[in-house]
């Protein structure tokens, strides 16, 4: 069934049965009091608009009987995934440098509260969870195969950090040739206003498309 998503710069036309909602690293460790990205220092205060908006979006994307998929970012507890100094991500990744700082912190390790979906956002049987040990969604992920594999050319993303996770999932998504359509105001930037705004600037000039969270779930409703 053909439809047209009401992104931006211009509208996206799309198939139902090849449209996949996925759904970036909505966890404790970024979203919620005590995580990881609280912790670290950053701003969560918007994070429960945004869970109530993503979870409206995921709700009618199922309603619209889109396939579902939902990223989860971390590392089993031996840190293995990580790498050691020797890999820049050991240098660069908040969470690994706390939990340097402060022996006996778990952030994001698979099983603890911090990996955990947030209550709003938790998968349904059947839905496939991609577990990722880098930003990108598609790096060292079967996430690519599973698309192709259903036959999914076009990509809709909510989720966390607007500007590193789910950015690079729009890249990574525009190189392999998938349609990238980010629902901006579903996710939730690390950092200041202004890098959010630069990574709409960025998916909207360069990358994919990005939509309103109102507009998505009355396309979507419109299908169902």
């Amino acid at each position: 069934m053909p439809f047209t998503l009401p992104t931006r710069p211009e509208p996206l036309a799309a198939e139902r049965a090849q449209t996949a909602l996925v759904v970036i690293d909505m966890q404790n460790g970024y979203l919620s009091p005590g995580g990881y990205l609280d912790l670290a220092g950053f701003d969560i205060a918007g994070s429960p608009p945004v869970v109530d908006r993503a979870a409206r979006v995921l709700a009618a994307a199922r309603a619209a009987g889109l396939m579902v998929v939902h990223v989860r970012n971390g590392w089993t507890e031996s840190l293995a995934e990580a790498g050691p100094a020797t890999s820049p991500m050991w240098h660069k990744s908040n969470p690994l440098k706390y939990m340097r700082s402060n022996p006996g912190a778990q952030l994001l390790i698979r099983g603890s509260w911090d990996h955990a979906f947030v209550e709003p956002m938790r998968p349904l049987p059947g839905e496939p969870v991609v577990d990722k040990p880098r930003y990108s969604a598609f790096a060292g992920t079967n996430l690519e195969i599973l698309l192709r594999a259903h036959g999914i050319t076009t990509l809709v993303f909510v989720g966390v950090n607007t500007n590193v996770c789910v950015e690079t999932a729009v890249r990574d998504a525009f190189h392999r040739e998938f349609f990238a359509a980010m629902v901006a105001d579903a996710t939730l930037q690390a950092g200041a206003q202004s890098v959010f705004d630069a990574s709409v600037f960025n998916i909207e000039k360069f990358f994919g498309w990005t939509m309103a969270t109102d507009d998505a779930v009355a396309c979507f409703e419109g299908l169902a």
